[in-house]
């Protein structure tokens, strides 16, 4: 009976500790700019973005739990795999925006001018990540430094909405992101 009870014990402590490291490791692939605005942060999803036959760059969507609601906070972190001017990633947001719906130019003209101020040209190995902030606001990190937020829950919920919402132009990679769980 006491040799049955230690293994039980063994086998417990061992589960728990599998559950730790799998815990652990997938809390490491989580870049401190994450962990440090969004909490309990962990992978929801990650695909590579190519666009014709260029692959751009690979998106990567954090989430607390690993589970993403547009109400909580959430990361979306661009490993870029190829050069881009800011000012294009720019217009290319504005431009997506307009696909799904957004016609407020007045609007639009503003957040780019924003976004303009913000991102910076990207090489390849560079990373941008959004951050949609508590406070429904974006903040927005470049190699893990900040470089700049907008304070407007529209702008938040368009930004984003270019990769997660339901308009998206590229489903299949929404989906990816999303895991499956949306």
């Amino acid at each position: 009976m006491k040799k049955l009870q230690v293994t039980v014990w063994v086998s417990t402590m061992l589960v728990f500790n599998w559950l730790h490291v799998a815990s652990v490791n997938a809390r490491e692939d989580v870049p401190a700019t994450v962990t440090n605005t969004v909490p309990q942060a962990e992978i929801v999803g990650s695909q590579r973005f190519t666009y014709y036959f260029w692959d751009v760059y690979t998106a990567t969507l954090f989430a607390p739990e690993g589970k993403w609601t547009p109400n909580k906070p959430f990361a979306l972190k661009l490993d870029y795999v190829r050069s881009l001017k800011g000012k294009k990633i720019a217009q290319r947001s504005i431009d997506e925006m307009r696909q799904q719906g957004v016609s407020d130019e007045e609007k639009l003209n503003e957040w780019m001018s924003q976004m303009d101020d913000i991102f910076p040209d990207v090489d390849e190995g560079d990373t941008l990540t959004g951050v949609a902030t508590e406070s429904r606001h974006s903040a927005f990190y470049f190699n893990g430094r900040l470089v700049g937020t907008i304070e407007d829950e529209d702008f938040t919920r368009h930004f984003f909405n270019i990769w997660l919402g339901e308009k998206t132009s590229e489903p299949e990679f929404r989906h990816a992101l999303l895991n499956n769980n949306n």
